[in-house]
Parts: C-alpha cells; sequence; structure tokens
C-alpha cells in the first residue's frame, strides 16, 4: 500500500525550527511506514506458513521412510545371501561327510591290504618265493597311498572352504544386525519389498542386482553401505568356490572309487589265478605222486621177485638139503669128467648168476629208495601247496567279506 506524503503550508507563523522538527518526525513515521509495508509484502512471500511444524514433519517422515525401505531392501538381499550361504554351507557339509567316508575306505582298504601282506606271510617255506600277486599287493598299496593322499589334501581344501563360507556368513550376520537397527518400526514381510514381490530370488540374482537400475550405488551414508556391498560381493564369491570345489571333490571321489575298485579287483583277479595255478600244481604233483607210488610198487614186487631167484640161484642154505640132480659133483657130471678136457662151466655161471641178481637187487633197492624220496619231497610239496592255496584262498574270501567297507577298523590306523 502506497504511502501518501502529507504537504504542509509553507505560510506559517510558528518558528522555521519548530516546523522542521515536525516535519522530520512525519518523514521519519512515513519511512518506518513504508518498511513496515515492504516488510510485511516480503513476509507474505517468503516467511513460513503457520502449518510449517506440521509439514517439516511430513517431510522427515517421508525422508525417514525412503531410507528405511531402501535399508529393508538391501537387509532382504543380505538375509537371502545369508541364506544362500547356509545352503552352500551344509551342501560343502554333506560333501566333506562323503570325503571322509571316501577316505576312510581307502584306510580300511590300506589295512586290508596290510592283513593280505601279513596273512601271505604265513605260507610255508617253499612257497615265500616273491610272485606277480607280492607285486599286485604292492602296487595296490602304493596306489591306495596316492589316493589317500589326494584325498586328505582335498579335505583340507575342503575345510578351509567351509572356514570362508563361515567367516562370510558372520559378515553377513554383522551386517544384517546392523541394517536393522532402523527397521524396528518396518514391516519385515518380504512380500512389501519390490524386488522379491516376484518369489524368492536366488544369489545370482541378487548379485546381479547389485549392478540393477534398482538397487542404489553404495554410499556409506545411505541404506546400501560398502560394507554391505562387500559382504555380498565376499558371499557370492565364497559360494562361487564352493561350488566349483564341491564339483571337482565329486568327480574326485568317483574317479578315486574307480581307482581303488580297479586295484581290488585287480589283486582279487591276481591272487585267484595264484590259487589256479597252485591247485594245477597240486594236481600234477598228486598224479606224479600216484605214477611214483605205483613205480615204488612195481620196483618191490621186481625186487621180491629177484631176491627169490636169487635165492633159487644160490640153492639150499646147507649141503643136507641138497638134492641129487643139484649137486655139481652129480654121478652124471662125475662119468663125464672121466675123460680129460671135459670140464663144465655151471659153477662159475652160477656164480656169475649170483652176482648179477645181487646186482640187480643193489640197483633195485636204490632205485626204489630214490623214488620213495621223491614221493618224501612230492608230498611235503603237495602238502605246501595245499596249504598255500589255503592261504590265498582266505585272503581272497577276506578281501571279498570286507570289500563292501561294512566293518570297523578296531583302532587307529
Amino acid at each position: 500500500m502506497a504511502m501518501k506524503t502529507v504537504t504542509l503550508n509553507m505560510a506559517t507563523i510558528g518558528p522555521q525550527s519548530w516546523r522542521n522538527a515536525t516535519v522530520k518526525n512525519v518523514k521519519l513515521s512515513q519511512n518506518v511506514v513504508q518498511r513496515s509495508d515492504n516488510a510485511c509484502e516480503m513476509g507474505r512471500s517468503m516467511d513460513p506458513l503457520p502449518h510449517l511444524r506440521d509439514t517439516v514433519n511430513q517431510l522427515s517422515n517421508e525422508e525417514i521412510q525412503l531410507y528405511v525401505r531402501g535399508t529393508r531392501a538391501v537387509v532382504a538381499k543380505l538375509r537371502e545371501s545369508m541364506l544362500d550361504t547356509n545352503e552352500e554351507i551344509k551342501h560343502m557339509t554333506r560333501g566333506k561327510e562323503s570325503l571322509e567316508k571316501a577316505l576312510e575306505h581307502k584306510r580300511k582298504d590300506l589295512k586290508l591290504n596290510k592283513e593280505s601282506q601279513d596273512n601271505r606271510l604265513s605260507r610255508p617255506l617253499r612257497e615265500k618265493d616273491h610272485d606277480g600277486a607280492d607285486d599286485l599287493l604292492n602296487a595296490e598299496k602304493m596306489h591306495l597311498l596316492n589316493l589317500k593322499k589326494m584325498l586328505e589334501a582335498h579335505l583340507r581344501l575342503v575345510q578351509q572352504q567351509l572356514q570362508v563360507l563361515d567367516s562370510a556368513r558372520r559378515r553377513l550376520s554383522a551386517t544384517v544386525q546392523e541394517r536393522s537397527r532402523v527397521l524396528d518400526l518396518a514391516c519385515h514381510a518380504l512380500s512389501s519389498v519390490p524386488f522379491v514381490q516376484a518369489g524368492r530370488m536366488s544369489a545370482g540374482r541378487l548379485c546381479r542386482n547389485l549392478s540393477s537400475p534398482q538397487t542404489p550405488k553404495a554410499d556409506p551414508l545411505g541404506p546400501f553401505t560398502p560394507e554391505a556391498e562387500v559382504s555380498l560381493l565376499e558371499a557370492a564369491d565364497a559360494r562361487q568356490r564352493s561350488w566349483n570345489l564341491r564339483r571337482e571333490l565329486k568327480d574326485m571321489i568317483e574317479k578315486t572309487n574307480h581307482l581303488q575298485q580297479a586295484a581290488h579287483t585287480s589283486v582279487n583277479n591276481g591272487l585267484t589265478q595264484k590259487v589256479g595255478e597252485i591247485v594245477t600244481l597240486k594236481q600234477h604233483l598228486q598224479i606224479t605222486h600216484g605214477e611214483n607210488r605205483h613205480g615204488i610198487h612195481r620196483g618191490q614186487r621186481w625186487y621180491d621177485a629177484t631176491e627169490r631167484a636169487y635165492a633159487y640161484t644160490r640153492g639150499p642154505v646147507t649141503t643136507t638139503d641138497l638134492t641129487t640132480r643139484e649137486r655139481i659133483d652129480r654121478p652124471v657130471v662125475k662119468v663125464f669128467q672121466r675123460h680129460p678136457g671135459t670140464q663144465l662151466p655151471e659153477a662159475q655161471q652160477i656164480v656169475k648168476a649170483g652176482d648179477g641178481l645181487l646186482d640187480s637187487l643193489t640197483a633195485t633197492s636204490r632205485n626204489i629208495g630214490l623214488m620213495k624220496l621223491a614221493q618224501i619231497r612230492l608230498s611235503d610239496d603237495i602238502r605246501d601247496k595245499s596249504s598255500s592255496a589255503h592261504v590265498d584262498s582266505s585272503i581272497i574270501r577276506l578281501r571279498r567279506r570286507k570289500g563292501n567297507h561294512r566293518w570297523c577298523m578296531g583302532e587307529a590306523f
């Protein structure tokens, strides 16, 4: 509102100073009124409204709600990542149990290999020569030791990976607790979070959402802090490495089981072949033993016949038992020897025949003795072969019985 200037009549009776003082007061008042009117006009356009308190309160609440919603979305991502990490820890734990079971089987196989080698030491001395079965057992032992070292190395890797996953889970849990401090008055239902309304998201999608437009950039003072980003990335990396390790672990367990089974079957086949060879040799020995016994009987009959012939050739023990026809000086010989040059070689031929029969008896007796010695050796060899076949057969049965690993070791190995 414009201020009107008051014009005073110049024709005055009063003094000029008095008049000037009044004019000065009037002008001062006009200036003050003008300044007040300008201030009111400016206040109408710039001064806060009467409902400023409610307006500021509403704006603050909207800012808080926006921050809480963003924090709730981040917390949902963190919880999803923590759940996936828990599942990965469960899978890795089951893989560790499978690995420990495979390692226990290798230890049992090593103990079974040692028992097989120790049992083979109980064979007779004749059968303790180094053979192909010993080579197979030694090769199986070295093979099992290598497999055991491989499994132990992977077990250490699995234990380290479990520690990494547990560290990532603890970091996620700490971040969730820190981010959840502002969610006491907010709805925690996942259906209220925009990016999970369509269903539960996997860890890979959660990690990919870190670079999606819905996910804000990491801000130390915002809902999605650098610590939350690092926690999600660390957990995702740990899960990926755990998944790769589990796949390698599964392939390695299958490979070691196949190699162990092949070595076990090879040793069993080698021992079975050795038992077959022993049985074959034992059968040949038994046939030879029977032929030797038949030969001894034939030699003994020939010895008895030769002995009787030698006794017949030597004649009676006393001369009184000689008959007239058996005497060298029988009458017909005496009559024949009345002429000169009529000596008969009968006595020399009888002595020579007796010596020949005696030599035959000696040779036959020596042959019979040699055959009896051979028979003893054959019997010992047959007995050793039977014992060796029994030992190797018991080893085969032991390995087949314990091949399923359903037995306790009993003591630390």
